[in-house]
């Protein structure tokens, strides 16, 4: 099987038991001069990019590893995709401690492949966890980006937080407490898709029916994430933030940035996407698609359109308007304390769950105890 292996710590740190050899699975797509790497979000595996590995390459079987990779400067048409399996989750290394995973080293991995790879540079795509991955490769090391595309993202920390309704606290409830592979793929799909998707007619069956024995399959042969890989991959999430130093470096080194986002996402807001983008302009450009947390899935053939305002009718606006853009600012903290508001509720509804769940097992432990008569 094709793996990176990837050290990021001095001997003496693995010896201590810090952080060893981290080997990450990868598979190879296509052939041709243009390199693109794919970087998939919380507990996906590169399985997950099926369908843009298709439409980029055409190609459904990976190239065989025994024949070396082209070498990234030759000329060629065509396109060569990369898609691997993040640590923590499928064929590559999990490491125990959640400290091994932020969006730093987890770029450092990703880069680490490129080298194994021989590619000088390539067009990143990321996608969730996956595009806040992306975003610190490029910053950490932007010479090697062609371009960038950030899909369903926000800026990590208590931006990860999905807008609390009985939506979202349902399927977070159904997220903990799934145990085998059905019950994660049926989670999957109602995060993954707006319903109007899922039951959609194709041929005889729904999509539903058909993505459910996919995702079934999938998880199947993966098996489902463990308890340090959830943990690490979330640690890596909140976590996360770009600096303001980093978003200048992001946006002054020449490469275009693409940030797509489905309006139905239910577990990344479109508001801090659509904030992102504009931190990231004149480089950056919005596109918002109808669909939820896997819009690049749901809607490929959707045309694209940005509501971002041109630098032009900004400037018209604070000049002949100044209190909308005092009205922006309010609009902005009130935002910003109803985030807080809602990192605190979710809080509570964790700890309700534990003690829930507490309860619970304690109660099947504890069996009335008969007593006889005759014992009396």
């Amino acid at each position: 099987m094709p793996y990176c292996v990837v050290s990021h710590g001095d001997p003496s740190a693995a010896a201590a038991g810090e952080e060893g050899d981290v080997r990450i699975f990868y598979q190879r797509y296509g052939h041709g001069g243009t390199k693109v790497l794919l970087i998939i979000g919380f507990a996906g595996t590169h399985e997950s990019w099926g369908p843009q590995v298709k439409g980029l390459t055409g190609a459904v079987e990976p190239v065989d590893e025994e024949s070396p990779a082209a070498d990234d400067g030759a000329a060629g048409e065509g396109v060569e995709v990369c898609c691997f399996d993040n640590r923590g989750i499928g064929r590559s290394s999990v490491p125990p401690h959640k400290s091994h995973y932020t969006t730093v080293i987890m770029a450092k991995d990703a880069l680490a492949l490129m080298d194994h790879l021989g590619w000088r540079t390539a067009h990143v795509f990321g996608h969730s966890m996956g595009s806040m991955i992306a975003s610190k490769l490029a910053a950490i090391a932007p010479e090697r980006v062609a371009s960038l595309a950030l899909l369903n993202t926000t800026g990590g920390g208590y931006q990860c937080i999905p807008k609390i309704d009985w939506q979202t606290i349902s399927l977070a409830c159904r997220f903990l407490r799934a145990r085998t592979p059905e019950q994660r793929a049926g989670v999957d799909l109602d995060v993954h898709y707006t319903r109007k998707y899922l039951d959609e007619i194709v041929g005889s069956n729904t999509r539903r029916q058909m993505l459910y024995q996919e995702y079934v399959k999938g998880l199947s042969s993966c098996g489902m994430q463990s308890r340090h890989g959830f943990e690490g991959q979330l640690n890596a999430c909140w976590t996360h933030k770009l600096t303001q130093k980093e978003l200048d470096r992001i946006r002054s080194s020449g490469f275009l940035i693409l940030v797509i986002h489905g309006r139905d996402d239910v577990v990344a807001q479109l508001y801090h996407a659509r904030k992102l983008a504009e931190k990231l302009q004149p480089a950056a450009k919005l596109v918002e698609l109808h669909g939820g947390h896997l819009v690049s899935h749901e809607r490929t053939d959707e045309e694209e359109w940005s509501n971002l305002p041109k630098k032009s009718d900004d400037q018209l606006l604070a000049g002949s308007d100044s209190r909308l853009a005092k009205r922006e600012c309010n609009i902005i903290v009130i935002y910003n304390l109803l985030g807080k508001l809602q990192l605190i509720l979710l809080f509570f509804f964790g700890v309700f769950y534990i003690i829930l769940e507490h309860t619970r097992r304690v109660l099947r432990v504890l069996k009335p105890v008969r007593v006889s008569a005759t014992s009396l």
